[in-house]
């Protein structure tokens, strides 16, 4: 490790992600972190950038830039594809930063529509969990365009949408469609029904690229699962290998302006995928040892985001971290306990997955602790609080973070709803409920429990 200043644009590697610069190595720091990161910094302007290494990618994935500019990076890459007509999505507040107003510079969705490769309009149908209807218009409309590359930029539902997008685009040449499916003018029209059926093909045929631009750290683009939220607000989705983004652009120049909300819930998602791949009861010794190197980095520098929450150091290592810890969690241990009850939780009171973390993470640990204490050990350690019982203090970060809530009560659940969820979690997924939780649930009573558990008890 070498302390700035460094000669202007010097590439090297390094075992100790600094934080944030500048940064002086400790013993301890040297012990505990092993993540290798590529490091570009410059001793001019204080500003650096990181590169995932190739073989700490997933299959599939190309690249993963971390706090380099995303409509440079995104244009060069674009180009790389040779690609033709490119669909970009994003969420509303997103729109500002691609955009540009008749007189401003030209943004990325301006500088596609001058090199006369963008697909079709801008499409922003996605709303919170990737409900269904706005889902399948985007679907329809990257279709209808014959897009060949896809841009996703927002939050953990866009870049699911892309994932959904690259499959529906893929079934165009197929000689079977689903007998559900409407058409429209000679255009097949997009159903839950005919993604998962897509998705279930082998052999799968090659997906569009799709680049991922995100905002925040929900963590979805890392993985190769796509979530939706039907018109029951039931959750459902897809997974194979295959919907894995192709490139990771993470910027923090997207998250300006984030309501609190956004920033430090998905910031709690990110600690949720670390906890849970530490305790996950298929869990081995690299993946945990993988999701406590991403806790750490995302303990350390979420607690500089909440003194600085526009900081780019801390958000380049808070996307690392979480991107680690994700990767930890995708590896054999996808879903773990708490992202699945928080998923159902989200679909069905409609409440930001962030808050159901806040809400549930610590309770969820609580419930398990006399089975996963030795794995809770490790993140009680990582955490910097040897002794403490890790779901005190989980439930004691969480606490720090603005605008994510704590209580069932700030989102309107009712003890009453929450056992009606109670019964239909037990009734619909008792047995995976307890494949995926290292304490056993012996019925509906014993989920109840976990779940208004009140966190002063913890």
């Amino acid at each position: 490790w070498q302390s700035p200043p460094l000669p202007p644009q010097r590439w090297f590697w390094s075992s100790v992600p600094p934080s944030p610069i500048p940064f002086t190595p400790t013993p301890a720091s040297l012990e505990h972190i092993s993540i290798w990161i590529k490091i570009n910094m410059s001793s001019s302007s204080s500003t650096f950038s990181l590169d995932v290494p190739p073989e700490s990618l997933p299959t599939g994935m190309k690249s993963v830039h971390i706090n380099q500019p995303f409509q440079s990076t995104a244009l060069s890459t674009i180009d790389s594809f040779g690609a033709k007509k490119v669909f970009v999505l994003a969420n509303n507040s997103s729109r500002r930063f691609i955009v540009s107003d008749e007189d401003g510079e030209m943004l990325l969705v301006n500088e596609l529509q001058q090199r006369g490769i963008l697909a079709a309009p801008l499409c922003t149908s996605i709303g919170m969990g990737g409900g269904e209807l706005g889902l399948l218009q985007a679907c329809d409309e990257a279709y209808k365009s014959d897009a060949d590359c896809v841009v996703t930029v927002g939050g953990g539902a866009v870049q699911d949408a892309g994932k959904f997008i690259r499959l529906w685009l893929s079934t165009r040449s197929d000689a079977n469609k689903d007998d559900n499916n409407e058409e429209e003018g000679g255009v097949e029209k997009a159903s839950v029904k005919g993604l998962q059926a897509a998705s279930s093909r082998d052999p799968m045929p090659e997906l569009p690229p799709q680049i991922a631009l995100p905002n925040s750290f929900a963590m979805a683009e890392p993985t190769s699962v796509a979530g939706l939220t039907t018109t029951d607000n039931i959750k459902s989705g897809a997974a194979h290998p295959s919907l894995i983004p192709t490139v990771i652009i993470y910027d923090p120049a997207l998250s300006e302006g984030l309501p609190d909300w956004v920033r430090f819930g998905t910031a709690a998602r990110c600690v949720e995928h670390a906890i849970g791949a530490i305790t996950h009861p298929k869990a081995n010794v690299e993946i945990r040892k993988r999701a406590l190197e991403g806790l750490r980095l995302i303990h350390t520098h979420l607690l500089e985001l909440i003194s600085n929450p526009e900081c780019k150091e801390a958000q380049s290592y808070l996307y690392l971290g979480g991107f680690e810890a994700v990767r930890a969690l995708s590896t054999g241990c996808y879903p773990a306990l708490g992202h699945l009850v928080e998923n159902h939780y989200s679909a069905r009171f409609n409440v930001h997955q962030g808050s159901c973390s806040g809400i549930l993470s610590a309770r969820i640990m609580q419930y398990h602790l006399e089975k996963s204490k030795e794995y809770q050990a490790d993140i009680s350690k990582c955490l910097g609080a040897v002794g403490t019982p890790a779901p005190r203090l989980v439930r004691d970060l969480i606490a720090k973070l603005p605008g994510v809530s704590k209580e069932h009560a700030e989102e309107n659940v009712t003890d009453e709803m929450i056992r009606e969820f109670a019964v239909w979690e037990w009734k619909n997924h008792s047995g995976r409920l307890n494949q995926l939780s290292p304490k056993p649930f012996g019925g509906v009573d014993d989920v109840f429990r976990m779940l208004t558990l009140p966190l002063e008890d913890i």
